[in-house]
């Protein structure tokens, strides 16, 4: 195991080519670059969100991992087509942004989906995922009332804006939260699960003991091996039960 860690850290840091294009789409006079990796037209979609480091290789790896498994996806882009923020407060101030706006936040994922629309990629039958920052985005494009089949944030913010609910999801929910996670609250996991069967919303919400914020991100010091293991298998069951 520890050699596949190395071999996936490897193929991260030198850049390994993967299967997908860079695409662009616009929103409010700023373009953005989000990223898609078609298996085939008809093939069920995944639209992912990345966290605040901005669409980097960890995001195009799980892309290809989904693609092996016969799965297009979408990776949005949030911040901008050239925007790769380097430090934690250059992170904390284009995610804080997004925060403060959501109606933006909800026009750029509205964007991205529309250029995966025209893109000819199968909306139709897709679900919605994101790790970090990308887990809050895809719980506000839940509320929102986006028609996507599932919403799946791993280590996301649970939090729900003053002002909104869960009404207008029209698919289920799926969470995993780490139960070490210093960043979320186990409190906003709670009251996520209350508010979600007030609203007869269906869902599966799975914490990981030992778990810190961001476990799923190879290489890094947060990363946990048994966490990411059981929480990807369990996205791929689920994926098959979804599709």
């Amino acid at each position: 195991m520890k050699f596949i860690r190395i071999l996936v850290l490897f193929l991260l840091v030198t850049g390994v080519s993967f299967a997908g294009d860079f695409v662009e789409y616009g929103y409010d006079g700023k373009t953005y670059e989000g990223y898609y990796a078609k298996v085939k037209d008809s093939s069920p979609l995944i639209f992912m969100v990345h966290d605040w480091d901005g669409i980097t290789d960890y995001e195009l790896k799980r892309a290809d991992m989904l693609n092996d498994l016969g799965y297009s996806v979408f990776v949005i882009d949030m911040f901008g087509k050239g925007v790769k923020p380097v430090t934690v407060d250059e992170k904390r101030a284009l995610t804080g942004a997004l925060y403060k706006d959501r109606k933006r936040m909800r026009g750029i994922l509205y964007t991205a989906y529309d250029k995966a629309v025209s893109l000819k990629a199968n909306v139709k039958n897709s679900i919605g995922m994101g790790y970090c920052f990308g887990g809050t985005v895809i719980l506000e494009f839940a509320r929102s009332g986006a028609d996507l089949k599932a919403f799946v944030p791993f280590h996301g913010g649970l939090a729900t804006p003053e002002g909104q609910d869960y009404s207008n999801v029209k698919g289920q929910i799926l969470v995993f939260h780490g139960s070490a996670d210093t960043a979320v609250k186990i409190e906003d996991f709670a009251n996520l699960v209350k508010e979600l069967e007030a609203n007869h919303v269906k869902h599966e919400m799975i914490t990981y003991s030992g778990a810190p914020h961001a476990f799923t991100v190879f290489g890094s010091d947060r990363y946990r091996e048994d966490a990411d293991k059981k929480s990807w298998k369990r996205f791929t069951e689920f994926l098959q039960e979804v599709f």
